[in-house]
Parts: C-alpha cells; sequence; structure tokens
C-alpha cells in the first residue's frame, strides 16, 4: 500500500462532521465552503488517483441537497455513485488519504462506511429503480420521509432508468424527487435523442434572453431591484418552464422544475425546496459543468478528468507516464482489422475512448456505434447487424457485459450471429471495488452455447486473437484481457493445436504436473514452474514441470484434456471466478472422457471484493507465484 500525506481540509470544511455543520452555515458562506471542497478534492485526488471530473462537478449540487433535505432519514440515493465524493466529505468522511485504497474511503458508495450510503453501485442507470423501490414500501407503512435519486443525463440514456420512471409517473402519492445532473456528458458527450432534448432546454436562446433582460433592468433600479434580481433568481426555473413549456418530462407525467444552474447555491436550494414541497414525483433538471473549477479538467475535452491517476495538482499532467496497455492494443489493431474488412462495425456504450474504439471512430466515424449506457440495447442491436451482414465488435468493460447476458444468449447465440465481444478490466481491477472487478464473465459465458471465449497472454496473443475473432460469422466469440500495462511478450516453446507450451515438455509425459496459465497469470505460471523445477532438481522422481497456455479456454478443447491423461496434477490459473469457472468446465469434459487426472483450481472464490491493489488481491487471493508453488507442494509432498 502507497503511503500518502494527508491532505489537511480548509477551516469551513474541517468543521464540518456531518449535514447538521452543513445547514448550521450562512448562505454566504457557501462559496467559500465550495471552493474549499474543490481544492481539497484536486489536492486529495492527484495523489491517490480517482474520479475527480465529476465531483468536480457537483459541489454545490450535494451541498444543497444535503441543506435541503435530512439524510439519512431522508434517503439520497447517487447514479452511478462515482461523483459521491462530495457526499462522503460532507458526511464526516474527510480523510481522502487511502482513497480506493486497502484500509481507506472507497470510490463509490459504501454502506460499511456511512449510515448515508446506500446504494453502492457503479452500473449506471439504476438509482430510480431504487428509488421507486424504497418510495413504493415507505408509501405502504405510512412513511412520508422523501426518497431522491441523483442520475446524470448519461444514465437516462439506460433503458432502467425509463421503466422505472414509467413506474414513478403513475404515482403522485410518493415523495420522490429524481434530480437529473445534466453536464451533457457520461464518460463523454451523451449521445441521442435525449442528448438533443436535454441540449435545446440547456441553451434555449428565450430563456438566456429572459434572465439577461432580467439582470440588466432590475439591477439598474438599486436595492429594490437587486431584491426583485434575487428573486427571480432564486425562481428562475419558472422562468423556463414558461419559455420551454413542452419539457418531455412534465409530457410523462412527472411534475418539473428546471432548468437550475447547477453552481448557484441560492437557484438549487430554492428549486429543491419547492420539489419537496411539491409531493409526489419531481424531476428537477440540474445544469452543471463537469470538472468545474479546476482549469486542466475544464480543458480536457475527451472527459474532463473523468478518471485519474496520480497526477501533479497545478498542470494536471500524469506525474508517472502509463505504459503502454491492452487497450492500446486492441485500438491499434481493430483499425487495422477494418481497414481490410468493410463489415467490422464497432460498438461501445458510452465508452468509446475508455474501451479504445475512438481511433475507428476518427478513421471510421460511420463504423462505430454509441449506443448510450445501454449494454442490453448494445448486444441485441448488434445481433440484429450481424443478421444484416455486418461483424460488429462491442467493446465493453467485463463488469458491464453482466448486465446483458440474457441478450447474449437468446439474441446473438441463439441465432447464431457472428458478434465479437471485447472485455476489457476483466479478472480482478482492484481499486474501484466490488462493482468494478470483472471477474463474472467466464462463469456466465461457459453456459452459452457455441460461444468461444480467448484470454490472451500478451500483445501478440491479443492481436491474434480478435484476428481469428472477427472471421467467426455464425458464433459469439469473446476476448478478455485485464486493465493496465501489458507485460513482456511471453513466447511460446511451441504452438499446438491444444495451446501454447510456454514451459516444460511439448509432449505427453507420465506423472508431470501441468499448470493451465490463463490470460493475466500465464507470467505466474512461469515463475511458478520455475521456482518448482528448483526444488525438485536432482529428485529420484525426475518431476516435469510444464506450463501451457490454452488460449481460448471455452469450450474447453478435446486434445488439450487427452494431453492431461497421464498427468499427475493439474493446476488451473485464471483470472476469474472459481465456480463455473474455467477449472470447472475443464472438470466436467475430463470427467466426459473419462480422464481422472487431478485438478486444483486457483480463481476467485464466490463472493464480492472490496477495493484494494490488484496486487494486494492477487496476494489474498492465493494466485501469486509464492501461494501457487505452496499448493504444488503441499498436494506432492515436497
Amino acid at each position: 500500500m502507497v503511503e500518502f500525506e494527508k491532505v489537511t481540509p480548509g477551516p469551513l470544511l474541517a468543521s464540518i462532521s456531518g449535514p447538521a455543520d452543513l445547514k448550521a452555515l450562512r448562505e454566504e458562506q457557501l462559496p467559500q465552503l465550495a471552493q474549499e471542497i474543490r481544492k481539497y478534492l484536486v489536492d486529495a485526488v492527484s495523489r491517490t488517483g480517482g474520479h475527480l471530473g465529476p465531483n468536480l462537478g457537483v459541489v454545490e449540487l450535494t451541498m444543497a441537497l444535503h441543506r435541503v433535505f435530512d439524510s439519512p432519514a431522508d434517503t439520497l440515493i447517487f447514479d452511478t455513485g462515482h461523483q459521491a465524493y462530495v457526499h462522503k466529505l460532507l458526511t464526516g468522511r474527510l480523510d481522502f488519504t487511502q482513497l480506493r485504497q486497502a484500509g481507506g474511503v472507497s470510490g463509490y458508495p459504501s454502506r460499511a462506511e456511512s449510515e448515508h450510503d446506500v446504494v453502492e453501485n457503479s452500473h449506471a442507470s439504476t438509482a430510480i429503480s431504487w428509488a421507486d423501490g424504497i418510495s413504493r414500501e415507505r408509501a405502504r407503512q405510512g412513511n412520508e420521509r422523501h426518497v431522491v435519486a441523483v442520475i446524470g443525463d448519461g444514465a437516462l440514456t439506460g433503458g432502467m432508468a425509463w421503466e422505472a420512471i414509467n413506474n414513478l409517473a403513475e404515482s403522485d402519492d410518493r415523495n420522490v424527487v429524481i434530480v437529473v445532473n445534466d453536464n451533457g456528458r457520461s464518460y463523454a458527450p451523451t449521445i441521442g435523442g435525449l442528448a438533443h432534448h436535454l441540449d435545446a432546454l440547456r441553451t434555449s436562446p428565450s430563456y438566456e434572453k429572459a434572465l439577461a433582460w432580467g439582470k440588466k433592468h432590475l439591477l439598474s433600479h438599486g436595492k429594490p431591484g437587486e431584491v426583485a434580481f434575487e428573486a427571480l433568481h432564486g425562481l428562475k426555473t419558472g422562468v423556463r418552464e414558461l419559455v420551454a413549456p413542452n419539457a418531455m418530462f412534465a409530457e410523462l407525467g412527472l411534475k418539473y422544475i428546471g432548468t437550475v444552474d447547477g453552481h448557484d447555491s441560492v437557484a438549487l436550494e430554492t428549486a429543491l425546496q419547492r420539489a419537496k414541497s411539491l409531493g409526489g414525483p419531481v424531476l428537477v433538471h440540474v445544469i452543471t459543468q463537469k470538472g468545474r473549477g479546476y482549469t486542466p479538467a475544464e480543458e480536457d475535452v475527451a472527459d474532463r478528468f473523468h478518471a485519474v491517476g496520480v497526477i501533479h495538482p497545478e498542470t494536471g499532467l500524469p506525474l508517472v507516464p502509463s505504459r503502454f496497455g491492452w487497450t492500446a492494443v486492441f485500438a491499434d489493431e481493430i483499425v487495422k482489422l477494418a481497414d481490410e474488412d468493410p463489415t467490422i462495425v464497432g460498438v461501445t456504450a458510452a465508452m468509446m475512448a475508455p474501451v479504445g474504439l475512438k481511433p475507428m471512430f476518427e478513421k471510421y466515424p460511420d463504423r462505430v456505434v454509441d449506443v448510450g449506457i445501454a449494454e442490453q440495447h448494445a448486444v441485441t442491436a448488434a445481433a440484429g447487424m450481424a443478421f444484416a451482414g455486418a461483424h460488429p465488435v462491442f467493446a465493453v468493460y467485463a463488469t458491464f457485459l453482466n448486465r446483458a447476458f440474457d441478450q447474449v444468449l437468446m439474441d446473438v447465440a441463439l441465432h447464431k450471429a457472428g458478434v465479437t465481444f471485447v472485455l476489457d478490466r476483466a479478472g480482478v481491477t482492484g481499486d474501484d471495488g466490488a462493482s468494478h472487478n470483472g471477474m463474472w464473465d467466464i462463469s456466465l459465458m461457459s453456459m452459452i452455447p457455441g460461444l468461444e471465449l480467448a484470454s490472451p497472454r500478451d500483445e501478440a496473443t491479443l492481436r491474434a486473437a480478435l484476428q481469428r475473432a472477427v472471421t467467426v460469422k455464425d458464433a459469439p466469440t469473446l476476448i478478455r484481457y485485464p486493465k493496465g500495462a501489458l507485460p513482456d511478450p511471453i513466447l511460446a516453446l511451441e504452438s499446438t493445436e491444444f495451446g501454447d507450451v510456454l514451459a516444460g515438455s511439448v509432449t505427453q509425459v507420465a506423472d508431470e504436473v501441468v499448470i493451465l496459465a490463463t490470460g493475466s497469470l500465464a507470467e505466474t505460471g512461469l515463475e511458478a514452474a520455475f521456482q518448482l523445477s528448483q526444488a525438485v532438481e536432482g529428485d529420484a522422481s525426475d518431476l516435469t514441470i510444464t506450463v501451457i497456455d490454452p488460449l481460448w479456454m471455452l469450450p474447453v478443447k478435446e486434445n488439450l484434456v487427452k494431453r492431461l491423461a497421464s498427468a499427475k496434477l493439474v493446476v488451473c490459473l485464471e483470472d476469474g471466478l472459481e465456480t463455473g469457472g474455467y477449472a470447472a468446465n475443464l472438470r466436467e469434459e475430463m470427467a466426459k472422457q473419462k480422464v481422472f487426472t487431478p485438478v486444483v483450481s486457483k480463481g476467485i472464490p464466490k463472493q464480492f471484493l472490496q477495493h484494494a491493489s490488484r496486487g494486494q488481491i492477487i496476494h489474498e487471493l492465493g494466485l501469486d507465484t509464492e501461494a501457487v508453488v505452496a499448493t504444488v507442494r503441499d498436494y506432492l509432498a515436497l
């Protein structure tokens, strides 16, 4: 664990141990507090890394929420949760020294940390469903406390949000406030028809003209005019409703207040108080600026410093340049393949740059489709594209494909659609906690008939896997790789029909120990084999330690099972869930072929992993070299 010097909060921020202290502040103190919060965020997050831009954009909004509502009696739900740092600061968590590290504050809301945290999510578009469920049961119990869901305009591109709105809109007896944090972005600028509608409301010329007229004429009349303008400023949501009366939310049956300047504390508190008093479901449309108050973030066109590593707080530049990573290899190779094959189409769910499709979009803008935060739709749309003659490549974080399992099964696999899924950040990712570890995909995808799954170990095998995947036209293919930098090339002694032999014997040897080292754990398998070979050197048994990378893990190859028939022990290393994972599928295929070689599974147990570094988690799970060596030595009594 890296030790960081503690950042000292400003005097106002330091005085706040909970919402009651915030409520006690005078209105004229709020700009200073907002400034102190932004400075603290920049100073703290620049040392540890984390979600900086989203939190800089919601400072005044979060302050207003806690001044108007009474958390935890009133429930605040943040969607997706990466903008909850300010909420943490205002609810007594002022030490960000170990942010996103083991033992420190998590990067998302956490019930283990505070009674003010409710939903430990980072999967978007869920907050309104939570609010619907909580408010529904409270209404049944006669509890009239408010439920507030804070959701970004990007998350409103997800279907779940609209399913929840559909349910809420017919219930006028529930005290629910939906705050749309509209900054025109998710990771990058928000796309789709919804984005265009919100943008029209946000930039209405008549609205801006009305405000400019009010400011010019009222402030010219001395103190009475100042009072009048302040009233107009605080109630300017009413002006918006006059000049944009056909807001779609009102048409859906929700009371609508907006738009509100998300950096104006007076306007925010006025709008939220009004929403609170109206009763029934109310939507408050708030305009914020992602990265607000930090010049490097404001000038970052790509994503407004959505997430950063360790950076220089003044310049925003990384202190340590990033090594060439897995995502960059995919980004380069998919463009090369698209050059050769005009049927290849890229698909992303609001994460074009993070998953590596931006270079392809820049070269072939009509061949990269961004569907918004709508993974289910992305998969079914990809099946449709395949039917019409394309080969879609859906690049997505591994944890987010969980949301579209049914679509992969019933829309892609059932219809034998040639769709390639590229899973970034597969396996243990660590810092962002339970919801971001991409550990479920092997288990889930192993249930899908016909699906082929590859786990490359280095740059060359990633390129080769992608080249092969896009040639498969009658079944889904999936390629998974971890977060971060590439390892050095890991060369094979020989490439065979059952995988690459990385060390040991290419041919079958009696009583050998075979380590099946998959994907990101290939290097660990090689290191373990070397140490074990040293341990048995000169032993009368002359034990052979062989390391095989199966490359394409699913379905399990029959000839690999035959290769393992005479082995003394098989150790399977996988950066994924043990339950239903690669080793489980291997055992099933071995049983079918009546091969009874013992298989020891080294993977991730069926549990949610708390935030820590990848290295710490790998060590704790017994997936590092020392643990693998100890497992084999114990089994063989070496």
